[in-house]
């Protein structure tokens, strides 16, 4: 199986997917997935980009909204993870995971799927001290606050893949696992980006949720992006133990290391995205303790037995089959001749496919409950007692420029 996998999309899909296209005929191959570790930015419509935590001047429409339309369509199957620059308010409809557009699904906040017999987990976001232990208290429309915070990894979300046993072959997070930097020559990226050196140094520049996930889970194959750079890196996992194969990618632009493509072993096609037994069982074990307010989950509360869970999954799946549910618009695509967007809501509408997936799993909708966050507020001192002084690995500016691009060589056909 051929896989491409992708750094920050930044809604240059019609690039990506071009720049694979070109490849293929190239060399003569045939890509069987894309894989996109964050910023994708399913954006579909001008309230959609009023979600997007990005400068007004970067506030664009570019091109996911004809994909979600169905005026155009992805050329390959397209898995994604969220970032820290986001159409906040679709994901959280999908905050299960589900198709975002036709071939072109959403991991979820935090998720695992088969491609084939190819198991692919992710987790979206990026990591904040500040925020890591609340509930997810954000609803639609955000204010300058929750805008943020919305796409701040959550332990509720990292501690259900923490329950995974099976093993993953791929995994995706957005900003790079905390310590990732000794396993790889961090004194050639310093060289490129001079800012993270003392980061390195004072074992700040990761998320720490991430490297927990990497040691638990341990994955052959780990890729990132966030840092706006090309990063490589081999984890031995104790000794004699597995190894990780970590890449981190470059976003999306003219001469810039932002694409490859790695061979996977695997089954004979074709493939489809189909849903993972156990972490179907993982979500219904743990969603009667989903925290929707500022208040973290009680880990204690579950009372269902994980064997129990994942036999009643395994009988559902056997009767109802283990496709995603189908795609479904849930408000209207932007319109390049209707320059007015003052008739579309801020409502948060529920999605379908999130409809049928809790229903085939005889789990409540619970995502528009009302929140504590509106008009109220909190001490969250206790919450954010020794939390990192360093919480600016977000501010990766949009359009940043390596101190040394201009005098490094570049290879014309780097993607």
């Amino acid at each position: 199986m051929k896989i491409a996998v992708e750094g920050c999309m930044h809604g240059d899909l019609d690039i990506v997917y071009q720049t694979i296209q070109h490849m293929e005929r190239l060399n003569g191959i045939k890509i069987d997935l894309l894989l996109c570790c964050g910023d994708f930015q399913a954006v579909r419509n001008a309230r959609d980009m009023e979600s997007l935590n990005v400068p007004p001047k970067y506030r664009e429409m570019k091109s996911f909204w004809k994909y979600y339309s169905g005026q155009e369509v992805a050329p390959i199957p397209t898995i994604f993870i969220g970032g820290n620059h986001e159409a906040s308010n679709y994901l959280w409809e999908l905050y299960y995971g589900g198709w975002a557009a036709p071939n072109i699904y959403f991991l979820g906040f935090a998720g695992v799927v088969k491609f084939g017999n190819v198991r692919i987990g992710g987790l979206s976001g990026i990591y904040n001290a500040r925020d890591y232990r609340l509930g997810h208290h954000e609803r639609p429309p955000y204010n300058e606050n929750t805008i943020r915070s919305v796409y701040h990894v959550r332990e509720y979300d990292v501690h259900k893949l923490m329950q995974v046993e099976e093993p993953i072959d791929i995994f995706l997070s957005h900003d790079w696992p905390l310590g990732i930097t000794d396993c790889g020559n961090w004194q050639q990226l310093v060289r490129y980006k001079r800012h993270f050196e003392n980061e390195i140094r004072e074992r700040t520049l990761g998320s720490k949720a991430a490297a927990q996930l990497l040691e638990k889970l341990r994955p052959p194959y780990w890729f990132s992006a966030h840092l706006h750079c090309k990063f490589a890196a081999l984890v031995q996992h104790g000794e004699g133990g597995p190894t990780t194969k970590f890449l981190a990618l470059d976003k999306c632009l003219p001469r810039r290391k932002f694409l490859q493509i790695i061979d996977i072993e695997s089954e004979s096609g074709p493939y489809e995205i189909q849903y993972d037994e156990e972490w179907l069982a993982i979500t219904r074990k743990f969603n009667p303790i989903f925290p929707l307010t500022y208040k973290n989950a009680n880990f204690g509360g579950t009372q269902i037995e994980m064997q129990d869970c994942r036999q009643w999954v395994r009988s559902r799946l056997q009767t109802r089959g283990a496709k995603p549910f189908e795609f479904a618009q849930t408000v209207p695509s932007y319109d390049p001749s209707q320059l007015d967007s003052n008739n579309l809501s801020f409502d948060c509408p529920r999605n379908p496919q999130t409809e049928s997936l809790l229903q085939l799993l005889e789990l409540p909708y619970l995502l528009d409950s009302v929140s504590e966050s509106r008009g109220t507020t909190y001490d969250l001192t206790p919450l954010i007692r020794g939390a990192s002084s360093v919480e600016n690995s977000e501010e990766i500016p949009i359009d940043d420029v390596d101190e040394l691009e201009e005098s490094a060589e570049v290879d014309d056909t780097e993607t």
